[in-house]
């Protein structure tokens, strides 16, 4: 791997992304919105202290997971990967460009929802808000990865939106949004605990209680990770130059 070839992927990338004020906007700003309806349909309850938390895990998640995912495949699909790939540049590199570079738009996203759930939507945090902070951009950094990864198999970007049931749903359904993990059946649970998703909400919820310590939260981070590292692996094995 040469590290000058990727940061210059994930130059050109930003500087693609620079040029799209409507991918910046789904990007920084629709998650916030998102968690300010919710925040706004639970005014008079106790609702949104509750899930609130998952809602930072999950709108970023969704919103990274595609822009990622179409925006490499259209690389893919209009020939663009397959000139890249006869210099010098390798799938991995072209692979941890993509992570890098959304990778600093998942910074930006994770601290604009962080700032906008706690001080406008008014969501109390108990624990430290850097450790919340620190999971919510793990979190978004997985939606990039499992994006990488999805895109590597997509041929249109209809197929990318096929993959949201396979991939994203069922993390939703048992990620402890609905109902807490410990009261799923034996067999969802432990499916549950396969799932990167609800490692990150469990996270978000005990830094939103502090009702857990920072070395348990760091091993959250941890699995969060192994699972973004397997996904970049195994997104630059599988990535076809082209789509027929």
């Amino acid at each position: 791997m040469n590290l000058s070839r990727t940061l210059a992927t994930a130059r050109r990338v930003l500087d693609q992304i620079r040029h799209d004020p409507r991918t910046i906007a789904l990007l920084l700003l629709v998650p916030s919105l998102l968690i300010g309806l919710v925040s706004w349909l639970f005014s008079d309850t106790t609702v949104f202290e509750r899930v609130g938390p998952a809602m930072i895990a999950l709108f970023p998640f969704i919103v990274m997971f595609l822009v990622t995912s179409i925006t490499t495949l259209r690389e893919r699909r209009t020939g663009t990967l397959e000139r890249l790939l006869t210099m010098p540049l390798g799938k991995v590199e072209f692979i941890l460009g993509y992570t890098l570079a959304f990778g600093l738009l998942a910074i930006l996203q994770a601290l604009v929802a962080v700032a906008y759930a706690v001080w406008v939507c008014g969501l109390t945090i108990t624990g430290s808000i850097w450790l919340l902070l620190a999971v919510a951009l793990a979190d978004a950094i997985l939606g990039t990865t499992l994006g990488l990864l999805a895109s590597a198999f997509a041929r249109t970007e209809f197929q990318v939106v096929q993959f949201m049931p396979a991939l994203v749903f069922p993390q939703i359904l048992l990620g402890g949004i609905f109902i807490p993990r410990d009261q799923l059946p034996d067999v969802l649970h432990a499916i549950s605990d396969w799932l990167p998703l609800s490692h990150a909400i469990d996270a978000l919820n005990a830094v939103a209680t502090d009702s857990e310590s920072a070395a348990w939260i760091g091993g959250r981070l941890l699995i969060i990770g192994a699972f973004a590292v397997g996904a970049i692996v195994l997104g630059s094995v599988t990535l076809r130059r082209r789509t027929p």
